[in-house]
Formats: structure tokens, C-alpha cells, sequence
């Protein structure tokens, strides 16, 4: 019987890590990774971390050219792929050629959004290494940098702009920075941080119109005029789903694809920010983070080397700013009912937001205090009741919460 060869579409997380996982479970078949970009995997969010600040490569690469020779891994660069072919599995390039598959895995990410008519040289998006790059060079003492959006690449790119000696001004239209991602009082603590640093933080004030020119940037608020040498625009993503559309998938927000990662064809799966997974938890969602990417892969491999495999941790990310780290576990299903609890000094950057329903928890985010979130995590997968007084009792050591009930072997 001949090996099953397979295609990923996309070299990015999702890439590298179906590729380990594939031959930790003993697929044996050919694997094959096509990238648009000119290089191989790599850390993404080094891009507005480690590599914007330092331009230095520690740490950013996924996989080796020595451990792809090892591991019978094909990596193709500089090829954009056009379509699947549902009749016969093939890979289609932009250059004509075809690469013979018997399954496909689609991860072909996200792109930045873009405002119209905002472009030129002093604008910048950041998604690949080349921006990440062209942007560092502009991020020098005596220069002033506009960051729209204040979510985690804003905030990211604002505390590297400053360690690199850069005056910045964050624009964005909510009053708190990450308030949307992390609830209001993470993202108020954040904000503090921030402005205690020294960023100029215009929030809470919409945008009427951005006029790029050859000497600089003006932004337009209701405020007035505020012009800097380059504007870093991050407003998000949109899932890149031209290939799935060319192909025939069924695509909603992202690429349809069930539990174990299987689109509306059989022989592909998706995964990462183009997918938008069916999840036990939070029903058909499509998220951006790289933990979440990475499970879905690792998933889809265990799937396809005859063990099925459903995603369904709860989603977990984190974002560094400065010095400080923050993370976050299971925001995806937070609702406005649940119960919060603060638990440690948020405004001393040390502290941790629970989300309680019925008496179990359900989301976490922190500054400064991943242990929490483990627990937390291994609370929420044993379904543990817990109170609020418990949690934000800091005499009462989080680890005790999993001895208080007997759970069945």
C-alpha cells in the first residue's frame, strides 16, 4: 500500500507544527510545506517582540533545514498556491505547476487590514518578517511613531517603538487599551502601564481621516491634527480564504471545518487563523493566536495518523509589554453575566481576572501571574465549583482548589 502524501498550504506555526507532530505519530507518508514567503517557519509573534526590537534571529525559527532533511519534511518557498482540485487532491500553483496530494492541510493565515487610501512609505502593516523588518528601521531616538489600534500587535509595537528610543502615540476609539480582548480591568491596568512609560495615548476618540504625505502622517480626531514621521496600522486581520474560495470549500468567517479540523471536503483540513473550527465550547468560532494554531495542528495530525483527535482546550494567549507579561484563558466564552473576580493588585501589575457561571470558572486573564491560569485550567478541565470568596482570597492557595473534590478515576 502507497504512503499518503501531504500538502500543507502555508508555512507558518500550523506548518511546522503538523509537520513534528505527523512524524511523532508515526506518519510515514511524504510531507510537503508551500509557502508564498521567500523563507520557512518562523516565530510570527517575534515579529512585534524579539525581532522588531533587536532585529536578532534567537529563537525565531520553527524548523531546520537539518531537521526537514531528517524527517523526509519538503519545504517550497516562493510559492503562492492558486487552488485544490477536488477531483484529484492536487495542489495548484501560480506558476502552473501541481504538487500530487492525497490530503491537504489549509493554513494559509490572515491578512493585515488595510484603510483605503491609506498606503505609502511612511504607512506600515505588520505580518511577515520583510514588514517586520522595514518597520524596525524607522524605530529610532528623534522620530515619532503613530500606532492605530491599541489590541496586542498595537500595544506590542508601541512598548518596542519606545525601548528602541522612539516617541509613540496610540490611536484608538475605546477608552482602555485590550479592553475588548481582556476585559476592562486588565486593559485599564495595561493602559497604565503604557502611559506610565510615556506613550501618548490619544483614546476614546474617533478617527476622521489619515492624510499620508511625503514628510509625514496627519490624524485627524475630533482633538485636531496630529502628524507623525510613520503610522503602524493594526486593526486586525482578515482570514486569508482565497484559495479555499477558489477551491470550492465552504467559507464563512474563515474556513468552515468541524472538530477534528475537516473542511467540506474530506481530504482537507484547515487550521490556524484561517479556520474557523467547530469547538465544544464556544460553538463555530475563528481564532487569531498561535497556541490555538499549534493545538488545531497537532490535532489534525493525530486525525490523520489514525487516531481522532477533536480540538477543544480552551483558548489560550498571552501578549508581552516591556517587561510585563500578560495572558489569557478561555476569554472566547466570557459573557457579560458571568461573575468576575479579581484576585492579587492589578494596579500593582500583579494580579489575575477570574469569570465564574453557576459556580464554575470559565476564563482567566493576568498580569505577571501565568501560575494562576495553569490552575486555573486544570479547574476548568476537571469542572471543579469554586467560589469567588475562594478565589480572591489570597490566603487560600489556588492548588488546594483541585483537592476539594473527589474526581472519578
Amino acid at each position: 500500500m502507497t504512503e499518503q502524501t501531504l500538502v500543507v498550504v502555508g508555512a507558518g506555526h500550523v506548518a511546522a507544527s503538523a509537520a513534528r507532530a505527523l512524524r511523532r505519530r508515526g506518519f510515514a507518508g511524504p510531507v510537503v510545506l508551500v509557502g508564498d514567503e521567500p523563507v520557512g517557519p518562523y516565530q510570527r509573534p517575534h515579529l512585534s517582540k524579539e525581532r522588531l526590537s533587536t532585529g536578532g534571529d534567537d529563537g525565531l525559527w520553527l524548523l531546520t533545514p537539518a531537521w526537514c532533511e531528517a524527517n523526509d519534511v519538503t519545504l517550497r518557498t516562493d510559492s503562492p498556491v492558486e487552488r485544490i482540485a477536488a477531483d484529484t487532491g492536487s495542489v495548484l500553483l501560480a506558476d502552473g505547476t501541481s504538487l500530487p496530494a492525497d490530503l491537504v492541510v489549509l493554513a494559509t493565515g490572515g491578512r493585515p487590514r488595510r484603510l483605503p487610501g491609506v498606503e505609502g512609505e511612511r504607512v506600515h502593516h505588520i505580518r511577515t518578517l520583510a514588514d517586520s523588518d522595514r518597520l524596525r528601521e524607522r524605530l529610532r531616538p528623534g522620530r515619532r511613531i503613530g500606532v492605530l489600534g491599541g489590541g496586542f500587535l498595537g500595544t506590542e509595537v508601541a512598548a518596542a517603538a519606545l525601548t528602541l528610543g522612539a516617541e509613540v502615540v496610540v490611536f484608538d476609539r475605546d477608552p482602555v487599551l485590550l479592553a475588548r480582548a481582556m476585559g476592562a480591568d486588565i486593559g485599564a491596568a495595561v493602559t497604565g502601564l503604557h502611559r506610565s512609560r510615556g506613550v501618548d495615548l490619544r483614546l476614546g476618540r474617533p478617527i476622521s481621516e489619515i492624510r499620508p504625505g511625503a514628510d509625514g502622517v496627519d490624524v485627524v480626531t475630533e482633538a485636531g491634527t496630529e502628524t507623525v514621521d510613520d503610522l503602524v496600522v493594526c486593526i486586525g486581520i482578515e482570514p486569508n480564504t482565497d484559495v479555499a474560495l477558489a477551491s470550492g470549500l465552504v467559507v464563512g468567517n474563515g474556513v468552515e471545518v468541524d472538530a477534528h479540523g475537516r473542511t467540506s471536503l474530506p481530504t482537507v483540513f484547515a487550521a490556524g487563523d484561517v479556520a474557523a473550527h467547530d469547538h465544544p465550547l464556544y460553538g463555530r468560532v475563528r481564532v487569531e493566536h498561535v497556541d490555538v494554531a499549534q493545538r488545531q495542528a497537532a490535532a489534525i495530525a493525530a486525525t490523520v495518523a489514525g487516531r481522532p483527535t477533536a480540538f477543544g482546550d480552551a483558548h489560550w494567549f498571552w501578549t508581552d509589554q516591556y517587561e510585563v507579561n500578560v495572558q489569557g484563558l478561555g476569554m472566547t466564552g466570557v459573557r457579560p453575566s458571568d461573575v468576575v473576580v479579581t484576585r492579587g493588585s492589578l494596579a500593582d501589575l500583579e494580579g489575575t481576572v477570574f469569570w465564574l457561571r453557576d459556580g464554575q470558572l470559565v476564563a482567566g486573564a493576568s498580569i505577571e501571574r501565568g501560575e494562576d491560569l495553569s490552575v486555573a485550567r486544570e479547574l476548568m478541565d476537571l469542572e471543579i465549583p469554586v467560589t469567588a470568596e475562594q478565589l480572591a482570597d489570597e490566603s487560600v492557595e489556588l492548588e488546594e482548589l483541585l483537592e476539594q473534590e473527589e474526581v472519578p478515576v
